[in-house]
């Protein structure tokens, strides 16, 4: 009974001393150097940094953009084309064009300005289906800048979180050296005074010593997180960010199954909007390289002055006239035209079929994730209460000199690993909730 009272007391002193010691002590591994300053940053911080500095975003949009000026370009074929024309020339009395052309018109000496102006009167579609094609195609630009800010988001929540779950891993290390520091010191006590054997020393010393290969381990992760983030947000050097942890509380799974959360996936996802844009420009320009067979109509004026002229050309003269084309034979040029755009449809056709496939199993995959995560949560932290249980009883009992320190040991170690089973468990069901918020095209 004495013994008893005796190891008791020496837990008691020393655990107080290690509490002392760890108030004072040194500042814990990843934490902020003297006179650098933490930057705060919470996940809608880093969201904005993110899309503001990413070159991929910028890319998406000047891309957008272009692709509305070829809309303007194809358009333009539906205008009035207006030229203003100054012509000067000095010829042989009686000159003609006898080689180089069928025709021999005489050339005069003369100096002349006028205007000539042409619109198409149709084409029988072509022009208007070349100008939809393109509007299509702008769509598409459209949805693919939308997907790239979301690929973007994506990355830089996942390096968001990746830093809160490392920090807290970091945190638990920390606190697992500290423990094994504080039964180390108390069994090194209870060795000096010959109440425990070197062999309970020697456990501990190894506990100890795995507790910091599993602090280095830690640190080295939180700081490779942090430069992770700091790159994805678009800095070249490591930024000293602290991630907050958000507000807001993890939320259940959706309650609609897989099939729905599919098709919903299928009328959000910008990467399948743009493919189905892209499908119909595709089919717009196959209908354009179809109607070149179609005649074509312009109408056509020119009005102008020769104030310098020979005597048989009046000082004014001006035309106005239609003129129709009928394409009768080239080579098969339209053929090829006509076959090559619509095997360019099919193609596209084919890649949105393949692109709705693998959506359809990322989000079906999300899903169970999502699902198998959320169960975790519950799991896990059935095993850290079941831990810390092990441990307090194991803990008595080698303070009472019933087991051994392998037994203590055992329960130090099944309490660390529920430690950081929960923590990688809150994380990443946050990380699956939003993959599937991606997967479905929700997150704009």
């Amino acid at each position: 009974m004495k013994a008893v009272i005796r190891l008791t007391m020496v837990f008691a002193l020393v655990a107080t001393r290690g509490a002392s010691q760890g108030q004072t002590g040194v500042s814990p591994g990843g934490s902020t150097p003297p006179g650098v300053e933490e930057k705060l940053l919470t996940i809608q911080e880093a969201e904005a940094i993110g899309v503001r500095n990413n070159p991929q975003i910028t890319i998406g949009k000047l891309r957008a953009m272009q692709a509305r000026e070829f809309v303007r370009e194809a358009r333009s074929a539906l205008m009035p084309s207006l030229n203003l024309s100054v012509t000067a020339a000095d010829a042989d009395p009686g000159s003609r064009i006898a080689a180089g052309s069928l025709t021999n018109s005489i050339v005069y000496s003369r100096a002349a300005g006028g205007a000539s102006v042409t619109q198409l009167i149709t084409d029988f579609g072509r022009t208007t289906n070349l100008v939809s094609s393109s509007q299509f195609q702008a769509k598409a630009e459209d949805q693919n800048a939308i997907a790239t800010q979301q690929d973007i988001i994506l990355a830089v929540d996942e390096a968001f979180y990746n830093t809160l779950e490392t920090h807290a891993l970091l945190q638990v290390a920390e606190d697992t050296v500290q423990t094994r520091q504080t039964l180390v010191d108390q069994v090194q006590a209870l060795t000096d005074a010959k109440l425990r054997s070197d062999l309970d020393l020697s456990f501990g010393k190894v506990d100890l010593a795995r507790a910091k290969l599993l602090l280095l381990e830690s640190n080295n992760n939180y700081e490779a997180s942090i430069s992770t983030l700091s790159a994805i947000l678009g800095y070249r050097d490591r930024q000293n960010f602290t991630a907050v942890e958000p507000e807001q509380q993890a939320s259940a799974p959706p309650a609609l199954d897989a099939t729905q959360l599919i098709q919903k996936a299928m009328q959000l996802r910008p990467e399948i909007l743009a493919m189905q844009n892209e499908v119909t420009a595709a089919e717009k320009f196959g209908r354009s390289e179809h109607d070149l067979w179609w005649p074509t109509v312009n109408a056509a004026g020119v009005v102008g002055q020769a104030p310098v002229r020979d005597d048989h050309i009046p000082s004014w003269y001006g035309a106005v006239g239609v003129n129709i084309n009928i394409p009768v034979f080239n080579g098969f040029l339209f053929n090829a035209r006509a076959k090559s755009a619509d095997l360019d449809t099919e193609l596209r056709r084919k890649k949105l079929q393949d692109l709705e496939d693998n959506v359809a199993r990322d989000v079906r995959n999300s899903w169970l994730d999502t699902q198998k995560a959320f169960a975790r949560l519950a799991v896990t932290q059935q095993f850290l209460e079941q831990a810390n249980l092990a441990l307090e009883l194991a803990q008595a009992r080698y303070k009472l000199g019933l087991s051994s320190i392998v037994e203590f040991s055992q329960a130090q170690l099944q309490k660390t690993d529920a430690d950081l089973q929960v923590t990688d468990a809150k994380y990443q069901y946050r990380v699956t909730q939003i993959m599937l918020a991606y997967q479905m095209g929700e997150r704009r």
